[in-house]
């Protein structure tokens, strides 16, 4: 193996400074005021308001509550895929069904139609089942994904031998035990990163919380940030603020399974 160039090093440098600065101007803005986003030079430095616009946050909204709603759904939702997603693609890709090959085309095609153009016939499920303005409704609709059943079932034709497969059935096991004990095992780190990007997707969705979720109390934290705002006029310290402290769940879920997220995706590419 060579030596790494002293440019590639140059290169991850600027691409992790990229990656960390919008969130440190976030920060700063966060400490200081709404000026200081448009201030020329740009201010480089904290300043010392961030815990007084923190707890005017908390004042403002019921945030802590919205990070525990946010909590919810996101962890219902990353464990679902992971469970679901991983249950379909081994359906497509170990059982024999008829129609097997034609319904996994018609779930890949899915991910071609925009997210947008479901939000009606959501809302209708939603609202004829009495979910409107609760939790379910926004953590059920995301339980299963066509793109999470597309990465598991890639996952498992390229992990699971058949001959597996077959060695337990001659020993007496059901689809439902070689699917627990066997295949589920074995997929399991790509399962984890499924389910990690089923948590974030989850935490930082937007449209769909802020159709179905009416009462305060109910918001998550995207929608928690929006209503710091009014309708005349934007504090974007406050509004910074609380986009911080809505991303500090995310930085703490990284720092612990960061390097777990990331051999799951190398162990898949080097599998796949």
């Amino acid at each position: 193996m060579g030596r790494v160039r002293w440019w590639t090093y140059l290169l991850l440098g600027v691409a992790a400074f990229g990656s960390v600065f919008p969130l440190y101007w976030m920060f700063i803005v966060a400490s200081t005021d709404s000026a200081t986003a448009t201030q020329m030079p740009p201010e480089i430095l904290p300043g010392e308001n961030f815990f007084r616009l923190a707890g005017l946050v908390f004042d403002t909204v019921p945030f802590l509550q919205s990070i525990i709603n946010s909590l919810v759904i996101a962890t219902t939702i990353g464990v679902g895929q992971a469970v679901l997603c991983a249950l379909g693609g081994f359906a497509f890709a170990k059982l024999r069904f008829r129609g097997r090959d034609a319904l996994f085309l018609v779930v890949v095609l899915t991910m071609t139609v925009p997210t947008q153009l479901a939000v009606i016939p959501k809302y209708m499920i939603v609202s004829w089942l009495g979910w409107v303005d609760t939790l379910q409704a926004v953590a059920v609709p995301g339980l299963a994904s066509a793109f999470g059943i597309f990465w598991m079932r890639q996952h498992i034709v390229t992990t699971l031998n058949d001959e597996l497969i077959q060695a337990a059935r001659i020993d007496g096991a059901s689809t439902w035990q070689i699917f627990w004990r066997i295949a589920f095992p074995i997929v399991r780190p790509a399962a984890f990163v499924l389910g990690l990007f089923g948590f974030v997707e989850a935490w930082n969705d937007f449209l769909w919380p802020f159709i179905v979720l009416k009462s305060p109390e109910r918001f998550t934290a995207q929608i928690a940030i929006k209503a710091l705002q009014n309708s005349f006029d934007i504090d974007l310290g406050l509004a910074m603020a609380g986009s911080f402290l809505a991303t500090l769940p995310l930085l703490v879920l990284f720092v612990f399974v960061g390097r777990k997220m990331v051999n799951g995706i190398l162990d898949g590419a080097f599998k796949g």
